[in-house]
């Protein structure tokens, strides 16, 4: 029995252990961005050293994969389904974008530094297209549905889900949210073809 319950405990501390060094990078991405996250930093912060950080993580992928699922799982993006159930497809895309720029504005800081680092860092960059760009991908077809597929509105409609795009209008020009996806909305409806052109 006392065996059982020393393996238990040594099993709880590796959890631990694993928990802080995750926590620490989520922290240090958001902050420095993973480009700029060192291993040395994440295990200070994490109040490991070296050899057990690596015992947990032997590469970069396992880090940053464990990171990203526990990013995702706290502050997971708006579900498409939802907005699938308002018929009016202009209401569904006003709705939507409302729901998108609204954790957009929650999640800012993370994915100001994910979106910088994607650029030079391909870890990053594989790792946001596999996360937030698949997601991106669903929320595109849950506000296409019941509209012409014609490239000139798909288009439209992922230019308006971009961060980037949100972090110009609202951050850079100043717009409130709720302004900004009016614009974004008005530009999709504008690129719709006009029966039978496209």
């Amino acid at each position: 029995m006392a065996r059982k319950y020393e393996m238990r405990k040594r099993a709880e501390r590796v959890d631990e252990t694993r928990r802080r060094i995750v926590e620490a990078a989520v922290e240090l991405h958001e902050q420095v961005g993973p480009a700029r996250a060192s291993l040395s930093a994440i295990a200070e912060r994490a109040g490991v050293e070296r050899q057990t950080y690596y015992r947990h993580f032997p590469d970069e992928r396992s880090l940053f994969s464990a990171c990203s699922g526990l990013w995702i799982e706290r502050n997971p993006l708006p579900d498409p389904g939802s907005w699938r159930e308002i018929e009016a497809p202009q209401d569904r895309l006003r709705h939507g974008l409302r729901e998108i720029y609204a954790y957009y504005e929650d999640n800012a800081a993370m994915l100001s530094s994910v979106t910088r680092d994607a650029e030079v860092h391909a870890l990053t960059q594989e790792m946001l297209s596999q996360g937030l760009g698949a997601a991106t991908t669903a929320l595109s077809a849950a506000l296409a549905a019941g509209w012409a597929r014609d490239r000139k509105t798909r288009a439209a409609i992922d230019l308006a889900l971009s961060f980037n795009t949100w972090r110009s209008l609202v951050r850079e020009s100043g717009l409130p949210a709720a302004q900004a996806a009016e614009l974004m909305a008005r530009l999709v409806l504008s690129a719709r073809p006009v029966s039978g052109r496209s």
